[in-house]
């Protein structure tokens, strides 16, 4: 499992400008199993995304992909994990399981 923290690099304004595309970005990889959970952070100086997949290099191949990583503004920070435990409902995605 995945903790992908984004932090924009650019001002908000041109941050908006490209979000719808960004969002449209999130709702494919929710449809395609990838994303778990995403949002701003509180303050609005980036965003989290809960992510799933099969090893780093699928992520970041993904992230590369986000239309804000395209326009330059945001970076990633990707932080693996291993979910040991988990809410019920998501028992599939902790470790051994499967």
């Amino acid at each position: 499992m995945f903790v992908l923290e984004l932090t924009y690099t650019a001002p908000l304004d041109a941050v908006d400008a490209v979000l719808p595309d960004h969002v449209l970005w999130l709702d494919e990889q929710y449809a395609r199993g990838v994303f778990l959970a995403s949002g701003p952070k509180v303050p609005r100086e980036g965003g989290v995304i809960l992510a799933v997949a099969e090893d780093r290099a699928a992520i970041e191949a993904i992230t590369a992909d986000d239309p804000f990583v395209l326009a330059g503004v945001c970076a990633y920070r990707v932080t693996e994990f291993e979910a040991t435990k988990t809410a019920p409902g998501l028992e599939r995605y902790r470790s051994g399981a499967g």
